[in-house]
C-alpha cells in the first residue's frame, strides 16, 4: 500500500508518478492529457497502465486517448483508454476498474459494447491486479486470450 495516498500496490512494474495534494485531495499527473487529474482508485490503475504501455511496450503517448466519448446504441459512453495504430485506426481498447472491483463477465460485456463503435482488434481489461487481453477472431466470432498486450504495429 502506498502510505501517502492509501492506494494499493498494483500488478505493474514500479513507475515514478507526479502526485500532489490540491484542495485536500490527491491529484496525479496524466502524461497523455498533460494535466493533473483527481487520483481515484480507477485513475491509479489507468495511470499505471498508461506508463506500462508507454515505458515498457513502447506505445507513443500521441497515439493514446484517455476518457474519450463515443455513442453506443445511440447513448453517450466514456471509454477509459484507446490506443491508435500508426495509421490512426483504433487498435486497442482498455477498460480499467479500481483494484477492489472484480473483473467479471459484465466488465468484458461493457468493453465489447464499446467495441461495437470502436471496432478495435484488441481489448485489454484490468483492475490493476488482474489483466486480460483478448483479440477478436472475426471469422470465427470468438475472442482469443493473450498473455500480454501486443506490440503496436
Amino acid at each position: 500500500m502506498d502510505t501517502s495516498t492509501n492506494l494499493p500496490i498494483l500488478n505493474f512494474p514500479s513507475f515514478s508518478f507526479r502526485i500532489k495534494k490540491a484542495g485536500g485531495k490527491h491529484e496525479i499527473f496524466d502524461i497523455v492529457r498533460k494535466k493533473y487529474v483527481s487520483l481515484t482508485p480507477e485513475e491509479w490503475v489507468r495511470q499505471h497502465l498508461i506508463h506500462y504501455l508507454h515505458h515498457c511496450k513502447g506505445y507513443p503517448l500521441e497515439l493514446m486517448q484517455v476518457e474519450g466519448c463515443i455513442l453506443v446504441n445511440g447513448l453517450p459512453r466514456r471509454f477509459d483508454l484507446v490506443i491508435f495504430d500508426r495509421k490512426l485506426s483504433p487498435f486497442l481498447l482498455a477498460e480499467c476498474k479500481q483494484p477492489l472491483v472484480a473483473i467479471t463477465q459484465k466488465t468484458f460485456d461493457q468493453a465489447c459494447r464499446y467495441n461495437l463503435t470502436l471496432n478495435v482488434p484488441y481489448l485489454f481489461i484490468t483492475n490493476g491486479v488482474k489483466h486480460y487481453c483478448f483479440s477478436l477472431v472475426a471469422a470465427e466470432h470468438r475472442f482469443e486470450y493473450h498473455a500480454d498486450v501486443p506490440n503496436i504495429p
